[in-house]
């Protein structure tokens, strides 16, 4: 087999792969409008609930942030597998689809995480953010001080770095600051002495939104981050691929906390899935 039939064969797969996830989030996203209401989520199977629960340190609640024109439901697979398998509390916030600014939707994500933590009683939780909502959630706990709140960060897909397809005429404001020479990512590259939160970043050699794909990695001095690289996945596709789902699972629970809130190094994640 030629390596232009493989490479030809490859890409078949991804636009393939992207397509039934853009389809099968079609006949979601209506259901994933509303706001949730959080009190309505039932405990996981197994974890603690009130008070106790910040004495257990997995499974624990997490936050989930979707991404630019979207809503909830695009974790729907994502959720399932951390709440059946993790045993995770699991909550989503909806932020505007349109949102205009990223330090405006963190500091809003901060009043969410605050709701979630009195929720469960507990110090710290867990986000995990698809896209722009992992840019969010890095600049929540980066800038704003919010990794006294977080002690860890999945983000799948996130314009770490910008993206060149930012640059194309858009009437949206916030395209602006996802250009990688935006004033926004010059100061995610500034110093972060002392952050708190381990950071896990999925990324994508074959993503069609983050130009080029490793800027959806995260290469920071200050930041505790491993960069897992997910081959030919698209950019939606990331967020219901079975290994992706697998592998924040196991990033989630390997956050090691004694009683007194202390967190030790945990094994890191590898840092490549099988294609």
């Amino acid at each position: 087999m030629s390596a232009a039939f493989r490479r030809a064969a490859a890409a078949a797969r991804t636009v393939g792969g992207e397509a039934a996830a853009l389809a099968g989030h079609l006949l979601r996203y209506p259901a994933g409008i509303p706001q949730e209401r959080w009190q309505d989520v039932p405990p996981a199977a197994g974890a603690p609930d009130g008070p106790t629960a910040a004495l257990h340190p997995s499974p624990g609640p997490v936050l989930l942030v979707h991404g630019f024109i979207d809503n909830r439901s695009v974790f729907t697979a994502l959720r399932r597998s951390l709440e059946r398998d993790g045993g995770h509390r699991v909550h989503a916030l909806n932020h505007s689809p349109l949102t205009e600014d990223v330090r405006s939707a963190a500091a809003l994500l901060g009043r969410r995480v605050e709701q979630v933590r009195r929720l469960h009683g507990c110090g710290r939780i867990a986000l995990v953010g698809h896209s722009l909502g992992g840019l969010i959630g890095r600049y929540y706990v980066q800038r704003l001080g919010g990794d006294e709140h977080v002690h860890s960060l999945v983000t799948l897909g996130s314009p770490h770095g910008g993206t060149l397809a930012a640059r194309l005429p858009s009437p949206l404001p916030i395209t602006r600051q996802l250009r990688p020479d935006s004033d926004l990512i010059a100061e995610l590259r500034e110093p972060a002495p002392g952050c708190r939160t381990r950071f896990a970043a999925f990324w994508s050699d074959a993503d069609q939104v983050i130009l080029p794909s490793r800027f959806a990695r995260l290469d920071h001095p200050d930041l505790a981050a491993e960069n897992v690289l997910v081959p030919g996945a698209g950019h939606l596709a990331l967020t219901v691929h079975a290994d992706v789902a697998a592998g924040v699972g196991r990033f989630l629970e390997a956050r090691l906390t004694s009683d007194d809130g202390s967190v030790r190094a945990a094994p890191p994640p590898p840092d490549r899935l099988s294609a």
